[in-house]
């Protein structure tokens, strides 16, 4: 393998490793980054965890992840807000800048898309200022459609971008993920809108591979196995002016089921085939 040092992977990709064990193996690999996902930092603490990967030497490029804005009820829309607000703090503790948002489906029995975002919109008011005072920012990650019912209303950049513009750059921008936004012919002139704001906040590689799986949550195909130009989307961030980390995030069952020292060896490889 060659250069690594913008090689990132996120946790889920083999969540088959234990904390430890994936330090272990990023260590021995020469892999300096990676994105943590809330659920396994929190069993494992997230004190213990911010000084596993500083001993270590990893940079903590991203946390996964907060969001879920979209209830009606006021009750649960305070408590997203505290849990955001948890989320925020486990981020600097974890001493990445950056916490990607999974913004929230329909509640059951809505059709009211607008309002939906609305109220995505109304939580960022709260939590853009919060975040910034402790040196995060909020990636508003946009999901491909097929998500739009029940995981997340903001389906593509325009999207992502109408509602971040409302906030300054350093409270909230937008996460590239390429699984999610490969379809959309209006993507690449969003990601220059996006660079021009300085709103891309990071940058994620996933493959489309067909069919997918029933439920569809598992079928992020490894890099190279599907129809997404990895280079293609590279040169679109880079000539909008990104030079940060890029992950590697695959939610993929026949990955799970491998070896995870040996999934995480091949999407390195993976990387450097298909990245410039």
């Amino acid at each position: 393998m060659t250069d690594l040092s913008r090689f990132s992977i996120n946790q889920m990709t083999v969540k088959q490793l234990s904390l430890p064990e994936l330090v272990d193996a990023c260590r021995e690999s020469g892999i300096g980054n990676v994105g943590l996902w809330r659920e396994p930092v929190q069993s494992y603490g997230v004190e213990e965890t911010a000084k596993l990967v500083r001993d270590a030497g990893l940079t903590v490029t991203t946390l996964c992840r907060g969001g879920f804005f979209t209830a009606i009820d006021s009750d649960e829309r305070a408590a997203a807000l505290d849990d955001n607000r948890r989320a925020v703090d486990e981020a600097a503790t974890l001493g990445t800048d950056t916490l990607v948002l999974v913004s929230g489906g329909l509640p059951a029995g809505s059709k009211d898309l607008h309002g939906a975002r609305e109220r995505i919109a109304d939580a960022l008011s709260v939590l853009g200022p919060y975040a910034e005072e402790h040196g995060v920012k909020l990636a508003i990650e946009p999901l491909h459609p097929m998500y739009a019912s029940d995981r997340c209303v903001v389906s593509t950049l325009t999207q992502a971008l109408d509602l971040a513009e409302r906030f300054p750059a350093q409270q909230v921008g937008v996460t590239v993920d390429t699984y999610h936004i490969w379809w959309d012919d209006n993507a690449p002139a969003q990601i220059a809108r996006a660079g021009d704001g300085g709103r891309i906040h990071t940058f994620q590689l996933a493959d489309w591979t067909t069919p997918l799986p029933e439920g569809v949550l598992n079928g992020r195909g490894q890099i190279g196995d599907g129809s997404i130009d990895m280079r293609e989307w590279q040169r679109y961030v880079e000539a909008a002016g990104y030079t940060g980390a890029i992950e590697v995030e695959l939610f993929n069952d026949a990955l799970w089921a491998r070896d995870g020292r040996e999934v995480l060896a091949e999407t390195a490889e993976r990387f450097v085939a298909h990245t410039l």
